[in-house]
């Protein structure tokens, strides 16, 4: 017996009834031998943790762009905020902990540059070439990285119940699995209460302006309220087939992201960064449109398309040309969309030697 098959059959003896077992995984996309060491999703959480667009959330906008301060989150920190309170939930549940933590690393890896507004800019400009029927979303673009763009156009080859959790993170579908409920619930979890310690941190508003009703039902402190969210959830969901949230607990969680919006997504300084990111990445993406061969030349398509730059500029069509500007722009972190946009529309220092 290897030690895979021991760590899959503490599994079947340890973990609830309604978990998924890695040994039961409906696999992936193309077949590989298994690993002797570890299971299926412990792969999966390697192969995401070890990729380049992992390594880029560090460098992508949570909520406040290129902070001062150390303290503020990155879409890096986000990610390990939510995989700590969704393995929380799952190792109190007995569910399968190495899921979850796959699906978790993995939700935002198709996040752009400069937060939700990169992403509102991609999803217009998308619409305005190729038509209103289609968007861009983070969640998709995430399937898109581990699927079609990581390891040189491969993809990590992850499995079914990984790719379903990523995928459905966000959005009107609801994950199969409930590791992957934990990811989507654990999510706001983590973005309404690290907003509002940033905010705090910010200035943006004070302890005073929370909503009190919501506070008291929470709590005051950052620490008090995630507590009481993830109790509130294993209590609910123990020995149960969902993902359960108290109607009490949910709406004054939900309150409070109204209160976000009202207060800092939607207000000054933030919204007047954005619309300088957004600029940004608009020219930056108009630029490639009208400029294709400087596309190919920065995105380097020939590495992975065995044609020369002419023949490439020829044979791709404006759908396609469209998407692979789309994910160039998508993988970007904040300051490489800001050094490559001082390249190409700032004009260099010209010094004169007497």
């Amino acid at each position: 017996m290897t030690i895979r098959e021991t760590f899959e059959n503490k599994e079947k003896k340890f973990l609830s009834g309604y978990a998924s077992l890695s040994s039961l995984s409906k696999g992936r996309a193309v077949y590989e031998p298994e690993c002797e060491i570890r299971t299926c999703y412990q792969r999966d959480r390697d192969r995401i943790i070890h990729c380049k667009s992992f390594r880029r959330l560090k460098h992508k906008t949570q909520v406040f762009f290129n902070p001062e301060g150390d303290h503020y989150r990155d879409r890096l920190t986000h990610t390990l905020e939510v995989s700590q309170i969704s393995r929380t939930i799952a190792k109190a549940l007995f569910l399968n902990e190495e899921l979850t933590e796959a699906i978790a690393l993995g939700h935002d890896l198709g996040h752009t540059p400069f937060g939700h507004a990169g992403e509102k800019v991609l999803d217009e400009i998308t619409k305005e070439k190729l038509g209103k029927s289609n968007s861009f979303l983070h969640n998709e673009q995430s399937i898109r990285v581990v699927t079609e763009i990581e390891k040189n156009g491969k993809g990590l080859n992850l499995t079914y119940e990984v790719l379903d959790g990523i995928r459905n993170h966000s959005g009107e579908f609801i994950p199969l699995t409930l590791e992957g409920k934990i990811v989507r619930l654990s999510d706001k979890i983590a973005y309404i209460n690290h907003d509002i310690d940033d905010a705090l941190r910010a200035g943006i508003f004070s302890e005073q302006d929370l909503p009190k009703s919501e506070i008291y039902v929470l709590g005051g402190s950052h620490r008090e309220r995630i507590n009481t969210i993830v109790l509130d959830i294993v209590n609910g969901s123990t020995d149960r087939e969902d993902i359960i949230i108290s109607p009490e607990i949910s709406q004054s969680l939900f309150s409070l992201r109204d209160f976000l919006f009202e207060n800092l997504y939607l207000r000054s300084p933030v919204k007047i960064e954005e619309r300088k990111t957004e600029k940004i990445l608009r020219e930056l993406f108009e630029y490639y449109v009208e400029n294709f061969d400087s596309f190919i030349k920065d995105y380097n398509l020939k590495n992975n398309i065995n044609f020369s730059n002419t023949e490439l500029y020829d044979s791709i069509d404006f759908t396609t040309r469209i998407i692979l500007i789309r994910d160039y722009i998508a993988n970007m972190t904040d300051r490489f969309a800001l050094n490559k946009f001082t390249e190409i529309f700032i004009p260099e220092k010209w010094e004169i030697i007497r």
